[in-house]
């Protein structure tokens, strides 16, 4: 629920030019290779060995302004969340109250992909780039069947837009969500995700 009007946002337009500077994200300390290209999303928590080293103050400038902190972490860019199974979900967008195609993969298989192992009683929380940070777990991620969207309605979602990452559902097929306002639907749906720390339930 990321409306103008209900999200307090929290970043300069200076960090804002900092997520989107190519390669801020990949000359990492600690990195075990580098990605193909700015890493988008980076799981943090009770991960695997990750693929890059421990929060760094001065590289990491717009986690710092949002008080995130971390000893490792595994970023995604763009390419490797492409190149997992895709799923296709077409929900009806409060912002318009119409039908649209997104694309992506399921949050649970990123989340595998991190190296997460802990059970359904773990909690992801999401963040955007504003801040805003939903928090749900991993069994209603699972439930639900969240996906990391990367397109939407056939194209890719813009930094600035509701990308270039959204997590979200498909309200409508569950009678319980379906049973909410619009704007109640996607209460925990950030869309310009960009973090996702893993507590071990």
């Amino acid at each position: 629920m990321q409306t103008v009007n209900k999200r307090n946002f929290l970043l300069s337009s200076a960090a804002w030019a900092t997520l989107a500077a190519p390669g801020v994200a990949l000359a990492q300390a600690g990195a075990a290779k580098p990605l193909a290209g700015p890493g988008l999303l980076t799981v943090t928590g009770a991960i695997g060995k990750g693929n890059r080293g421990a929060f760094d103050p001065v590289r990491d400038q717009m986690m710092g302004k949002l008080k995130l902190s971390f000893d490792k972490a595994q970023v995604f860019d763009f390419a490797a969340l492409v190149a997992m199974p895709a799923v296709t979900i077409k929900p009806t967008l409060e912002y318009d109250g119409k039908v649209h195609t997104l694309k992506g993969p399921l949050l649970t298989d990123v989340i595998k992909a991190a190296g997460v192992t802990a059970g359904d009683s773990a909690r992801l929380a999401m963040r955007a780039v504003d801040g805003y940070s939903p928090e749900i777990s991993l069994a209603d991620a699972r439930k639900y069947r969240y996906i990391v969207a990367t397109h939407m309605d056939g194209a890719p979602m813009n930094l600035g837009g509701l990308g270039p990452l959204w997590a979200l559902y498909e309200p409508d097929k569950f009678a319980d969500m379906a049973a909410k306002t619009l704007p109640d639907r996607f209460a925990n749906c950030p869309w310009a995700l960009f973090s996702i720390e893993v507590k071990a339930g």
